[in-house]
């Protein structure tokens, strides 16, 4: 294309383009215009009076071209457009000059430079010829019908309803035509604008009711909000610094508007139109339905009524809508307005109403109260079935009739149900919990009669050993000795039969003798003779004064409990045996405590009462040296305490090995009878060892001749005068074998020790065993 000025031929401007491919429309290849069908090409001429425009094309090998179906596609057309073009003429005077040369209203002339050129010029929002009459007239841009029929009004999930549009002929105006560059991400903008990140602006909704274009910059900085549309920048006004940008249809004032009915754009029925000012100007009109109308105005028939009748809460009434509006009237009688349903309903109907939800409300309720009823009273005698088949599967009939055979079992053993034990244990509440073992767990609780019981739950145990329990069961409950925790029954609706013992609150010899200092409980040595002997005792006992021979096989300091008085008391029986009198021993799988256990035993399984021994001289031991059945030595080796006193009996003084306490209390002779008693109990075959009779003989002699003792230096005290420089109480020195050094006693310490220690052992001999 070339151009040239109207008068000399002069050459101003030149551009060239080349076809483009098929797809390419008139829109997309004005949006670049960059030589494929469309090229631009900047032009000045100076005092030319017109430009002429040449077309030439130039043939480049064999050019095909190809009919296109599309009329109105750059294909067919040659649109030559201008952009920002400005022509300049002025009226040279020489002389008075009047209006003449501005004889069209809204037009008035004026001189400039000083007074050589006289100038036309128009009011605001005229545009035509000021110097014929009539020439100067308002925006008549705008179109009220669509050229084309089936346009476009999606793009993406963007509407855009008419007088904007997306193709060419279906806008009203230039200005309102936009360009969509990708549907499926809903990418909408203006026709002919530049790709420029910072000027660029989207389109994301088109509000034809509020008259509002709500662009988004690309940039979220932009002080300037003020849309700029490629063409008729005047049509888009901001809304006083907010995105949303406010729309004018023609920049014509209402009247003006109307007067022209060609292009007046409310169109529809029912619509008006609508000024719109800008900050600092009338900028022109927009059209809109007027109330009780809703739609588009600037098509025909665009605006709709609305239903107001159909919003809930119109009426406190009955609803009647009409064209454009509505009216009211009260319920009719027999009626009243239900605020939830947003209507009339009969007053009978609203009394049957509320019978009939009141009668659903208990109906459900009722039956929600049968089903939970019905899940308890199920899931009550599924546990009442449960507990029954328990009860069978732990032999509980044959235990009945064994305790109901024995008038001295049924009277002190009872077999307790899982709710009564449950309601001792507060459901077994794991705060309750005040022990824990190999074989289970102990629970504290309070039956009903306010008797303290210990609770001992067991781990699950095989059914060849239920009948076995239920025979120890029975046999227990005939055990009637004070060093032995009273058995005072059972539960067998449980898995595992529970055992409800006497609960003894001071806990074990163990927890004390290995608590440190800081617990504040001490044993002396006369405690820990009483002790030692109360268990032997009770340990005879089970071995041959009971009607069928018991072998505790878990003797340990953890199971001899100590009651409000410190007597001992022998407890845990979980794996103990029973075995008839006439019998020396019996084979069972290995079971005890690791450092407890007897070599013996556990190298051959021959369970016999010299176990228990073994056992009980592993605790002797701990009185001794105050040590733990498997201890870590000053070297930092952890060491066996049977093996450790053995060895170490044979290389040093007993003075070296004991205990700092028993040496300031006990005398060098009663250490070595109880050091040597517990030397023969650890012997590692069995026939070696005494029986439990013997040890506690043994030490029943020991604590007798302690107290005989006590007597004598009690009585020699009473005859010696008070010395001088010595307190009345003081104790001769004694020397013993051993080299162990005597000790010096406050005499009137000494006197109460001895006097307790006589109290005690009396009433140890009177009370039954």
């Amino acid at each position: 294309m070339y151009v040239h000025e109207h008068d000399n031929n002069r050459m101003v401007g030149q551009c060239s383009t080349r076809c483009p491919d098929e797809h390419i429309t008139h829109s997309v290849a004005r949006q670049d215009c960059n030589g494929t069908g469309c090229c631009t090409t900047n032009v000045f001429a100076e005092f030319a009076t017109g430009l002429d425009f040449k077309f030439v094309r130039h043939k480049i090998g064999k050019l095909k071209l190809k009919a296109h179906s599309n009329p109105s596609s750059i294909w067919d057309t040659i649109d030559v457009t201008s952009d920002r073009a400005s022509i300049y003429w002025d009226i040279a005077v020489d002389g008075p000059v009047t209006d003449y040369a501005c004889p069209s209203n809204h037009s008035s002339g004026q001189f400039v430079a000083s007074r050589v050129i006289y100038y036309c010029g128009y009011d605001s929002d005229y545009r035509g010829s000021r110097h014929i009459t009539d020439g100067c007239s308002g925006d008549k841009g705008y179109e009220p019908m669509q050229r084309k029929t089936n346009c476009s009004i999606w793009c993406g999930e963007i509407n855009v309803p008419f007088p904007f549009s997306l193709e060419d002929g279906c806008s009203a105006r230039m200005s309102f035509q936009f360009t969509c560059s990708n549907s499926s991400m809903s990418d909408l903008r203006f026709l002919d604008e530049l790709d420029d990140a910072y000027n660029m602006a989207y389109v994301k909704h088109v509000s034809i009711t509020e008259g509002l274009v709500n662009v988004k910059y690309s940039l979220s900085d932009r002080y300037d909000l003020s849309l700029q549309a490629p063409q008729d920048l005047g049509f888009y006004v901001d809304s006083g610094g907010v995105l949303p940008q406010q729309l004018a249809v023609a920049n014509l004032t209402c009247h003006e508007a109307q007067e022209n009915r060609t292009s007046y754009a409310c169109v529809s029925l029912n619509s008006t139109r609508l000024g719109l000012n800008s900050e600092r100007e009338y900028v022109g009109y927009r059209c809109k339905c007027v109330p009780g109308f809703d739609g588009n105005p600037y098509i025909p028939d665009g605006c709709k009524d609305v239903d107001e009748c159909m919003t809930s809460g119109t009426c406190y009434g009955i609803c009647h809508n009409t064209e454009g509006g509505y009216y009211c009237t009260e319920c009719p009688s027999n009626t009243v307005y239900d605020t939830t349903l947003k209507m009339c309903t009969s007053t009978k109907k609203l009394v049957v109403g509320i019978a009939i939800g009141i009668s659903v409300g208990f109906g459900i309720l009722l039956l929600i109260s049968i089903v939970i009823l019905f899940i308890r009273t199920w899931e009550k005698d599924t546990k009442k079935k449960l507990r029954r088949k328990h009860f069978r599967q732990n032999q509980g009939l044959l235990l009945e009739q064994l305790i109901s055979s024995d008038e001295n079992a049924s009277d002190n053993t009872k077999i307790f149900s899982l709710s009564e034990l449950e309601k001792a244990t507060n459901n077994f509440d794991p705060t309750r919990i005040v022990g824990r073992g190999g074989h289970g767990m102990v629970y504290k609780g309070i039956l009903s009669d306010q008797r303290v019981v210990a609770i001992k739950k067991s781990k699950v145990i095989e059914q060849v050993e239920i009948s076995q329990f239920i025979n120890e069961v029975a046999v227990l409950s005939q055990v009637n000795h004070r060093n032995i925790v009273k058995l005072f029954g059972c539960c067998l609706e449980t898995e595992v039969p529970l055992l409800v013992y006497d609960f003894i609150p001071n806990g074990s010899l163990f927890g004390i003798l290995h608590a440190g200092t800081t617990s504040g409980l001490v044993l002396s040595w006369d405690d820990c003779l009483k002790i030692a002997a109360e268990a032997a005792g009770a340990l005879y006992y089970l071995h041959s004064a009971a009607s069928v021979s018991i072998f505790h096989r878990d003797v340990k300091s953890t199971n001899i409990l100590l009651d409000g008085n410190y007597t001992a008391k022998v407890s845990d029986f979980g794996a103990s045996r029973l075995v008839p009198i006439d019998q020396t021993h019996v084979v069972t799988n290995i079971q005890g405590t690791f450092g407890y256990l007897d070599p013996e035993y556990y190298h051959t399984g021959m369970l016999n009462e010299k176990s228990d021994v073994y056992s009980f001289g592993v605790v002797l031991v701990e009185l001794l040296l105050r040590k733990k059945p498997i201890f870590t030595s000053d070297s930092g080796l952890t060491q066996n305490l049977s093996n450790y006193f053995l060895w170490e009996m044979r290389e040093k003084p007993l003075a070296e090995i004991v205990a700092t306490q028993v040496l300031d209390e006990a005398t060098n002779e009663e250490i070595n009878d109880v050091a040597n008693l517990a030397e023969t109990c650890l012997q590692l075959r069995g026939e070696e060892r005494p029986t439990m009779k013997e040890v506690e003989m043994k030490l029943q002699y020991v604590r007798s001749k302690r107290l005989r003792s006590c007597q004598v230096v009690v009585k020699n005290e009473d005859m010696q005068p008070l010395l001088s420089g010595q307190s009345h109480g003081t104790l001769p020195m004694l020397t013993t074998q051993s080299g162990i050094a005597d000790r010096v006693n406050i005499a009137s310490q000494r006197n109460q020790n001895c006097y307790s220690l006589e109290q005690e052992f009396m009433a140890s001999a009177t009370l039954p065993r």
